[in-house]
Formats: structure tokens, sequence, C-alpha cells
């Protein structure tokens, strides 16, 4: 098998398994006997399991940034574009979250914080630098300010959802909380930069 066949084999694997059981209830060893490979295998082209899933959320993020960039060029008011934006953006960390690492890792996981911080930030720059690179999409400096202030003000606010609530429902809960009773106000602060 080639080395990139190898990779994209363990990554299904851990995809399906960390859909299935969550992160933190996935092992290792059951990567490997789903990818049909040696454990070894697995640590000659990722460091950790840590790092399994982080290839697995950059690649899905890649994609999903790609398709949110380009299907929100339409909408001419600015509220309603932004709004859209960062609940699109919201969404995606809430489907990252719940689909691919699991509320109880986030809740019961000690370096969850730290991985979620990084992947947050990640996420961030990489939505920040693909409209700065967008040609004739609301390109000036200011946009990208308000960008930027929303992503920040939002990202807190829903993943403090994942370390406060209790149940997922309480998490769907809180998101759509935010979506009625917060966003609104974030964008009118944010139109105002």
């Amino acid at each position: 098998m080639e080395a990139d066949k190898i990779k994209e084999s363990i990554k299904r694997a851990a995809q399906e398994l960390f859909r299935k059981f969550g992160y933190h209830k996935t092992s290792v060893n059951e990567i490997a006997r789903k990818a049909k490979i040696a454990k070894a295998t697995i640590y000659k082209y990722f460091e950790s399991k840590e790092d399994v899933l982080h290839s697995l959320l950059m690649d899905y993020i890649k994609v999903s940034v790609n398709d949110l960039i380009h299907s929100n060029t339409h909408e001419d008011d600015e509220e309603a574009h932004l709004n859209t934006l960062i609940m699109k953006t919201c969404r995606l960390s809430y489907t990252v979250c719940n689909e691919f690492i699991g509320w109880d890792f986030i809740r019961e996981s000690a370096n969850s914080q730290a991985f979620l911080k990084n992947l947050s930030n990640e996420l961030e720059e990489m939505l920040v630098n693909a409209f700065s690179q967008l040609s004739g999409l609301r390109k000036q400096e200011n946009y990208l300010k308000k960008l930027h202030f929303l992503i920040k003000c939002s990202k807190s606010i829903v993943f403090s959802f994942a370390f406060t609530s209790v149940s997922d429902s309480d998490v769907r809960k809180n998101f759509v909380s935010f979506q009625k009773d917060i966003l609104p106000y974030l964008v009118k602060a944010a139109i105002t930069i």
C-alpha cells in the first residue's frame, strides 16, 4: 500500500469509529483493527490518536470553509450576511464537536480545552484568510475586522456550551439561544466597528 493510501485508510477507520463511539471511547488498537493494519503503522504516520483526529478535522474544516465561503456571496445586506456567515461557522464548530469528538470527551478530558482552542484558532485563521483572498467580496479591511470580531466572540460562546452543558440536549438549547438571543447583538456590535 502507498503511504497516502495507508494514511487515508487510517483516517477513514478513525472517522467511522469516532462518529460511532466518540473520540474518547475509541482506542488506537480499534483504529488499527478497522484499518486492517498494525498499531505501529498508525504511529508511523501520526504521532498520536489526537493527531489522527486533528488531521481528520482539518480535512473536514478545509472543505467546509471552502463551501461556506462560496455559498454565502449573494446577500447585499451586511447584517444578514454576517449573521448567516457566523451561524454557518457555529454549525461547523458544533458538527465538529458532535460528530467527530463527542461531548463526553470535551467535558471530561483534561486536554480537550487546549485542543479545541487550537482547533478554533485554526478555523478562525482559515476563514479570515479565505475571505481576505476573495476578489470583489467585501474585501475591505473594515469587513475583515468585523469578521474577526464576530468569529472570536461566537467561538468563545459556542465552545463554552460544551464545557458548561450537562447533556447534548443542553448544548442544542444553548446553541438555539445563542442564535436567537446573542448573535443579533453581536452582529449589531460588529457593524458599528
